[in-house]
């Protein structure tokens, strides 16, 4: 398996293979830049119920394809009338949100359930036609790549590619939109026109995703990948691109994986190859991330107990905490007999001095900005001048300890 693995990332398995691989990283590249302004204005249930309301769109595009006498699998005419009832569907949150009391997510409620059972009952009367029963429009649900033409991968690469091309040509008023609707307005941009324009890219994706990983699961690829990068960069301009990365990584290698194992379907092996990368991501995240944040806690409790040993050696109490014993052998502030040394007696006689400097300070300064930015482990020589400090000496009273700066 590993091997027929690396063929496909390779793209060495054969013409359909190829064309899936190329298409699915095209795919999850749109799906991840359009579906990052949808995170940031914090809507991500929008592409939900505009998913599910593509399924009608494409029983009646098939309907009435197979009337005309034309072949009711064209894809473009499949995909078109997704589009449309997609569009509706989003029309109809969109006003209901805005002229009704309801709320947003209770719009989405009722449009996805609406528009998802009405598909359900035209996918039924489809499978009654003399022409439905082979129809194989299930297949848009979770997706199907088996069979994959050329103009399929031609037509999904097209519409990535205009996806990606209108992020980068409405980034700044989206991403105004995204964070400030307010300022943005009083900028001179028509935030309603943004929105849509956010939500056109979404119904974009959405249909154009609907062969690779179906209905249901495009949703993932318009969310996970956002929310996987936020862990890794602060600034929007980054979070657009490596959700970019992190889409089309997923679709190049969700699909070879499916490829290398043909019993496995394309679509939820994409989903769950993205969902592996969000893993990564809420892990080894360097600012965000699970084990930073241990990281980060696990310092934090060693100045703890570096500042609360300290203040036991200077007041001469016994030290039971075994934490605490190692912070400050380890520091080299006592020995294994647990006596302190010359730098521990140094630095707790220090750090006793900054408490009552500190109870001192509260008295002078009432400017919360001041003492409010001590929690017992700032060193006082960064949040007083030289002055103050030497001003709140002098009312304590008494030499320097040994080692003080002078």
């Amino acid at each position: 398996m590993l091997n027929t693995f690396v063929d496909a990332l390779l793209l060495q398995l054969g013409y359909n293979a190829t064309l899936v691989a190329i298409g699915a990283a095209l795919l999850g590249t749109a799906a991840g830049t359009a579906g990052t302004f949808l995170f940031l204005r914090k809507r991500a249930l929008v592409s939900d119920a505009v998913a599910h309301a593509t399924l009608p769109g494409i029983g009646l595009a098939f309907i009435a394809m197979a009337l005309l006498g034309a072949d009711g699998r064209n894809l473009i005419g499949l995909l078109a009338g997704s589009a449309v009832t997609a569009g509706i569907g989003l029309l109809l949150v969109e006003w209901i949100a805005r002229r009704t009391r309801l709320s947003e997510d209770a719009a989405i409620g009722a449009v996805l359930s609406v528009f998802f059972g009405f598909g359900i009952v035209l996918l039924t009367v489809i499978q009654t036609m003399s022409r439905g029963k082979q129809a194989g429009l299930e297949s848009f649900l979770l997706g199907s790549t088996a069979g994959m033409l050329y103009q399929d991968a031609i037509i999904i690469a097209l519409g990535g590619a205009l996806a990606v091309l209108a992020v980068i040509v409405l980034r700044r008023p989206m991403t105004l939109v995204a964070f400030d609707p307010g300022y943005a307005a009083a900028t001179g941009i028509d935030v309603r026109r943004i929105d849509l324009a956010m939500m056109g890219l979404v119904l974009a994706v959405t249909v154009i995703g609907m062969k690779i990983v179906g209905l249901i699961l495009v949703v993932a690829m318009l969310i996970i990948p956002p929310v996987a990068a936020r862990f890794w960069t602060e600034r929007t301009d980054q979070v657009i691109v490596l959700a970019g990365i992190f889409g089309g990584i997923s679709g190049y290698v969700g699909a070879a994986l499916s490829a290398s194992t043909p019993a496995l379907p394309t679509g939820p092996i994409i989903v769950l190859t993205c969902f592996a990368l969000f893993a990564v991501s809420l892990m080894l995240a360097p600012g965000r991330g699970v084990l930073a944040a241990l990281l980060r806690h696990r310092r934090f409790q060693v100045r703890v107990h570096h500042r609360q040993g300290l203040l036991a050696l200077a007041r001469g109490e016994p030290i039971f905490d075994p934490l605490t014993l190692s912070v400050l052998r380890r520091s080299g502030l006592i020995r294994k007999d647990g006596v302190a040394t010359d730098a521990g007696r140094a630095q707790a006689a220090k750090a006793l001095r900054d408490e009552k400097r500190w109870e001192i300070a509260r008295q002078i300064h009432h400017d919360d900005t001041v003492v409010g930015r001590y929690d017992g482990l700032t060193p006082i020589e960064t949040v007083l001048t030289r002055d103050e400090i030497a001003d709140i000496d002098h009312r304590l009273g008494g030499p320097q300890p040994v080692g003080e700066a002078s």
